[in-house]
């Protein structure tokens, strides 16, 4: 109750309070901004996937303008030498007005990556776009199978089938690839876990049966015990560290960060960036109301 009543007050309150939390995890509202926080992760020895904020759009043209704002992106961020790629939202292309519409948006911005020789993963909405999306990823994959990839949710009861199922794309060639989260959408029993625990039960299996199964995976958590089940996993099954990399989100967690770079794995941030960052910043709120009373702290304690 408590935490509901922190998400329903949080977007009402002054932007510049709302940025002193939100700063930490997103790059800024600009390009020069995210290439800069961009370049410095690259000199870590950390890649990255850069993404613009903004999702749930109302209209085709919105969706021509973010098609238009990815092709200057992918040209921007590839012409100034970051080693990277670029994470869409379907949603942000058209997703919910046009499907079709959305699939050519997108698939632009996949051919723009493979002309520069670089990678689009489709990041994993709500349950409502899933079965969208996983039709999207197979038509692209297909014709650009070295240039795109997916993000798959541990918590949805249907995961193991949808992997299930993908497996049949797969080529010899270019394994598919990958980025495997817990989820953060606020969904109910009938279609996703609860259960801390049982979230991360699911969360291992899937990792296995990915790693068994020849596909490469972004372990994209900042859960300690997962991060250190997964060194265990690739371990006993003597994975080469060219088939997996580890991936957490700008401003997260970043000693455990440090820790697994230092042992050599390699690292991929999420970074978000762009004008749209304090709805984005609301939305997270609305889809998971548990977050507000870590903002309420971030907003006092750092780390």
């Amino acid at each position: 109750m408590i935490n509901q009543l922190l998400a329903n007050a949080l977007p009402y309150m002054p932007k510049k309070l709302i940025w002193i939390f939100s700063k930490r995890y997103i790059a800024g509202e600009t390009i020069e901004e995210a290439i800069k926080v961009c370049r410095q992760l690259n000199q870590e020895g950390i890649e990255v996937t850069v993404d613009l904020l903004g999702e749930f759009i109302d209209t085709i043209q919105q969706a021509e303008e973010n098609k238009n704002k990815y092709l200057q992106i992918i040209e921007r961020f590839t012409s100034e030498g970051i080693i990277g790629h670029f994470s869409v939202k379907p949603t942000s292309f058209g997703l919910l007005i046009d499907q079709e519409i959305c699939l050519v948006n997108i698939e632009e911005v996949v051919k723009k990556a493979a002309e520069k020789k670089t990678f689009v993963r489709i990041d994993m909405e709500d349950s409502q776009c899933v079965d969208m999306e996983l039709d999207m990823y197979r038509k692209l994959q297909q014709k650009y199978p070295a240039n795109c990839g997916l993000v798959i949710q541990a918590y949805m009861r249907r995961t193991k089938n949808d992997l299930m199922n993908l497996k049949s794309i797969q080529t010899n060639g270019h394994p598919l690839n990958f980025r495997l989260c817990k989820g953060i959408y606020n969904e109910s029993k009938e279609i996703a876990y609860k259960g801390f625990e049982e979230i991360q039960q699911h969360y291992i299996d899937d990792l296995n049966y990915m790693l068994d199964n020849n596909m490469y995976v972004g372990i994209a958590t900042h859960d300690k015990h997962l991060v250190e089940k997964a060194f265990e996993i690739v371990k006993e099954k003597k994975i080469d560290k060219t088939k997996y990399e580890f991936q957490m989100l700008y401003g997260v967690t970043p000693e455990l960060r440090s820790s697994i770079v230092k042992q050599g794995n390699k690292m991929r941030v999420y970074v978000p960036f762009g004008k749209d960052w304090f709805g984005y910043s609301t939305r997270r709120l609305k889809e998971n109301p548990k977050m507000a009373s870590h903002i309420v702290k971030a907003l006092f304690f750092r780390g």
